[in-house]
């Protein structure tokens, strides 16, 4: 069944309503994909760089320690065992990749399930044009104060400038993306996702 988003202007006046139609909803399926998208996109964030010495990397210990008997002593082939202060570490984090593979087919579902909830949470605004008069903070916060829109927020253009970068850089509950980047994580990070109109018809492409 399509759904109708309403359109507003910068000043948060209603100027519209933007059509979506059904074959860019998915509400019976997807919530494993989702699932699975999420915990790939995370996990390819991580660096994946942490690394240990073994007993065979750490520097020195080529002489043996003390003769093998008549000490008294457990014997000691050298002074880099993992038993001893200095020594190597055993099963130590060595550097690895941590992505996940996940089907083209599996993504594009994903974010059509994403998407398709976040319309059920009426999370979604539809913005007219992103009007920035200045390159400034204050123009961005009266934007949000005009669509009466508080807590984090997504805001999805077509294309952005620098005028757009400067004005959103230094609110720390906004962020700024292209429709043509966004993820399901990020549909489902934030608490209200802000669209301009080019941006949603560019983002339902990738839907189709």
């Amino acid at each position: 069944m399509s759904k109708k988003l309403k359109i507003f202007d910068s000043q948060g006046a209603e100027t519209g309503e933007y059509l979506l139609p059904e074959e860019y909803l998915e509400l019976q399926k997807g919530e494993q994909a989702v699932h699975e998208t999420v915990v790939a996109f995370l996990a390819e964030q991580r660096a994946g760089t942490a690394c240990t010495k073994t007993r065979g990397k750490v520097r020195g210990g080529g002489a043996k320690p003390f003769r093998q008997k008549g000490l008294g002593r457990a014997r000691a082939g050298s002074i880099r065992s993992p038993l001893w202060t200095g020594g190597g570490t055993t099963f130590g984090p060595q550097p690895r990749d941590f992505s996940k593979k996940v089907n083209k087919k599996v993504r594009k579902l994903a974010l059509k399930r994403a998407f398709s909830e976040r319309v059920e949470e009426t999370a979604i605004s539809v913005l007219e044009v992103l009007e920035l008069t200045e390159g400034k903070t204050k123009s961005a916060k009266k934007l949000l104060a005009n669509l009466n829109i508080s807590g984090n927020v997504l805001l999805v253009v077509d294309d952005y400038d620098e005028k757009m970068i400067c004005a959103t850089g230094n609110l720390p509950d906004l962020v700024l993306r292209k429709a043509s980047t966004v993820n399901v994580y990020e549909l489902l990070r934030f608490e209200n996702l802000i669209y301009t109109k080019n941006a949603l018809d560019i983002f339902l492409q990738r839907l189709a």
